[in-house]
């Protein structure tokens, strides 16, 4: 009966064990997994620097809005800029707002808390440029979405983005 209970009260403490083993690197890989969004971490204004902050109190940031074939593309004047890339404005920067695709429109949203003054929906197309000022620091999710005028399924899927605001 003696080893009966040693070797039952071993197997459950290597139960245990590994159970807790098991947690341990759940919680941990869980931990190490990124957020496919940089608004969602931690300090997202770390990734900001000079190769991706667009203008400045003096000179305004452009943002060409284009239509892709399967969604809206931002991109950011800056150079080497990417279609869709994070950026960063800082505080008291004009935003134009523009396409250079002459029959396209397009709309961009920040939905309830638009970092811009106005603070509506931009809606401009490639003769009417949209100009915006950066107005509230923070991290901003936004949807955009690019359309052709005159065309039944002109509209091109939409675009989820994101730009920092630095105080």
């Amino acid at each position: 009966m003696h080893t009966w209970l040693q070797h039952h009260f071993s197997a459950r403490s290597a139960f245990v064990v590994m159970s807790f083993i098991a947690l341990l690197s759940c919680v941990t890989a869980q931990a190490q997994r990124k957020s496919k969004y940089m608004c969602e971490e931690q300090q997202p204004q770390s990734m900001c620097n000079a190769a991706n902050t667009c203008g400045s109190a003096l000179s305004p940031c452009t943002v060409d809005i284009t239509r892709g074939a399967n969604s809206a593309n931002l991109k950011p004047g800056i150079p080497n800029a990417k279609n869709n890339q994070l950026f960063c404005i800082k505080v008291g920067t004009t935003v134009l707002w523009k396409s250079s695709n002459k029959n396209n429109g397009f709309t961009v949203s920040f939905g309830t808390d638009s970092p811009f003054y106005p603070d509506d929906p931009i809606m401009g197309g490639g003769k009417k440029q949209v100009s915006t000022k950066a107005s509230t620091p923070g991290c901003y999710k936004y949807d955009a979405g690019a359309f052709r005028s005159g065309t039944v399924f002109g509209m091109s899927g939409g675009n989820k983005g994101e730009l920092v605001i630095l105080p």
